[in-house]
């Protein structure tokens, strides 16, 4: 694999972030999955392996996760770390704010729009790759006419390439509900299109339970300043939800800003439960049904057999 990249120290907001990575929460009693993690960008004080970070996973009974890419580079890491680590499984695609500069021609590893999406094409193709993502819109980054043009090429793209791979599609919406919303109806949404870090409103989180969507909460519905996370959770059909930690960043309360990580699922997996009046226990169970569902076995075996299956038809 290729060498990880490191995740700045200093926070958006100019501040010196605290390095520490928190301590191992209190292990659910029934096991779940983190449904979005960028195991490739190193954070806190000392980095952590991918097998050190799943390890402590595992010590907080979250037994998977699902390490995701933004461009060619980190696919390619993503897919490697998925084959190698039997409690992980990768997703690949182009961030929507590196679609202009691969538009432009301008990205570091030499290929432009059309060659970059035909290298996540291949590797969409292996048997560790269970979602086309991240892709979508972001008009909070990019916000100039020809920037914004590539990322509606590049999301129609991606939108064909989870349909013809037959994996589910994990978007990125930022500043962008009604276009992202509007390119799925005009393109025909992927089975298992998934709303990462969902940021919406309840007014969203109807709509994507009319569609059949999935809704993945993050550390966000932890913050205090995120009141319209906590109202769309309460209006999301409990079979249409996911967790995860889009790692290292989006760290729950009381850790905003420290390292995040896969093992850091259980605070966000019990406010959720506690703000919606649910043992932690039965929506754990609930979200690890929807994951496997979502995205099949994680284990390399059973993968393999559940895949024959897809392919046949019977699954």
């Amino acid at each position: 694999m290729a060498t990880p990249t490191r995740r700045s120290s200093i926070a958006e907001t100019g501040h010196h972030r605290e390095l520490k990575y928190p301590e191992v929460p209190e292990p659910l009693g029934t096991p779940c999955y983190d449904n979005h993690t960028h195991l490739q960008i190193e954070d806190g004080e000392v980095g952590l392996s991918v097998a050190e970070h799943m390890d402590l996973a595992a010590e907080a009974n979250i037994l998977g996760a699902i390490t995701v890419a933004g461009d060619v580079p980190s696919s390619r890491w993503q897919v490697a770390a998925a084959q190698a680590e039997p409690r992980l499984l990768a997703a690949v695609a182009i961030h929507p704010n590196e679609a202009p500069g691969y538009a432009a021609g301008t990205m570091p590893d030499g290929y432009n729009l059309d060659e970059a999406l035909t290298q996540i094409d291949a590797l969409a193709a292996d048997e560790r790759v269970a979602a086309i993502g991240e892709t979508g819109l972001d008009f909070f980054r990019t916000t100039d006419a020809d920037g914004i043009a590539a990322q509606y090429e590049s999301f129609a793209a991606h939108i064909e390439l989870a349909k013809r791979h037959r994996l589910p599609m994990q978007i990125h919406d930022r500043d962008a509900h009604d276009e992202v919303v509007a390119t799925l109806k005009t393109e025909g949404a992927p089975a298992g299109t998934v709303f990462h870090c969902f940021s919406g409103d309840a007014e969203l989180a109807k709509l994507a339970a009319d569609e059949g969507w999935y809704l993945s909460f993050a550390g966000t519905v932890t913050f205090k300043n995120a009141p319209q996370l906590r109202e769309a959770l309460e209006v999301t059909p409990l079979e249409r939800i996911l967790v995860e930690t889009d790692a290292p960043f989006l760290t729950p309360m009381p850790f905003r800003g420290r390292p995040n990580a896969p093992y850091l699922i259980p605070i966000t997996l019990r406010f959720m439960a506690a703000h919606l009046g649910m043992d932690a226990d039965e929506l754990a169970a609930q979200v690890a049904k929807n994951t496997l569902d979502l995205y099949g076995p994680f284990d390399p075996e059973a993968r393999k057999q559940w895949l024959a299956a897809s392919a046949r038809g019977t699954r």
